[in-house]
């Protein structure tokens, strides 16, 4: 190999290193106002500023993100819409519209990767949060969980509410609408649904279904289903394990209680896909 060519790999090999990653977009698909999101448009959005999140419930750390408030962008949204975030693994967040619109307390932010300054790993050998993550300041004021917390995300879409969508999802329409099933069915649409379908309802393509062809009030006895999504890896280890414990902090005892009783309840109450 002459010189030239030499110096012309080197030169190739250090455009190669020095390319930033490519600028991502964000589908906002919410009827009349929807619209496309660029990386550098959001980046220039006259209300984007750096916020610092405390103890991020991704990075499990404190986080400072370039963010523009996520109320500025559902633009026609109203408190009393649904939305769903979906993220690039399969991921659905279902979240009801106004926690989102808020602009005190618990207040929710679009959190914007930048292409040349890419975030960290979530863990060893796992990619970042970007390139858009929902991140909230102030989360404990309005009791907001981690599956609010949707990263990778790539779309976000109004939708009608889940029992609308998912009747399989529903408990017995004769139980009185303050049940603890019901409050449970809340739970499970706040907690779960965004990892895992049941009755083959949902739009989740993350974890597995919870009622087909067995729900795990069948095969786990009460205390260890609860220690179980207390802590899963207390139970069951393994390398590629993706599912988070729910702590007594985002789940009381209580609360709990409902979600494993809304889960029993589901078990008489199967409809296979």
């Amino acid at each position: 190999m002459d010189g030239d060519h030499l110096k012309t790999l080197i030169l190739f090999g250090a455009l190669l290193l020095s390319t930033p990653l490519s600028a991502a977009q964000l589908d906002l698909e919410l009827g009349a106002s929807s619209r496309t999101w660029q990386t550098e448009e959001l980046l220039k959005h006259p209300q984007v500023q750096t916020i610092t999140i405390s103890n991020d419930v991704s990075y499990k750390r404190d986080m400072s993100y370039h963010a523009v408030p996520l109320a500025a962008l559902l633009t026609g949204i109203k408190p009393e819409d649904h939305l769903q975030a979906v993220a690039l693994d399969g991921f659905a967040a279902e979240l009801s519209a106004a926690p989102l619109l808020n602009t005190q307390g618990a207040r929710a932010w679009l959190a914007i990767e930048e292409s040349t300054k890419p975030w960290p790993a979530l863990s060893e050998g796992k990619p970042g949060a970007g390139p858009f993550y929902l991140v909230w300041t102030d989360p404990q004021a309005g009791d907001i969980s981690p599956e609010q917390w949707p990263f990778q995300v790539a779309s976000i879409k109004r939708m009608a509410p889940v029992a609308e969508r998912f009747p399989a999802l529903l408990p017995d329409p004769a139980l009185k609408a303050n049940d603890p099933v019901n409050k449970g069915f809340a739970l499970f649409q706040k907690n779960c649904l965004a990892c895992h379908r049941l009755n083959g309802a949902g739009d989740a393509q993350f974890g597995p279904d919870l009622n087909i062809p067995f729900n795990p009030t069948e095969y786990f006895g009460a205390d260890f289903l609860k220690r179980y999504i207390r802590d899963p890896q207390s139970l069951r280890q393994w390398p590629q394990a993706k599912m988070p414990g729910f702590s007594a902090t985002v789940l009381p005892d209580g609360d709990l209680e409902m979600l494993v009783g809304y889960l029993k309840h589901m078990a008489g109450r199967k409809v296979k896909p």
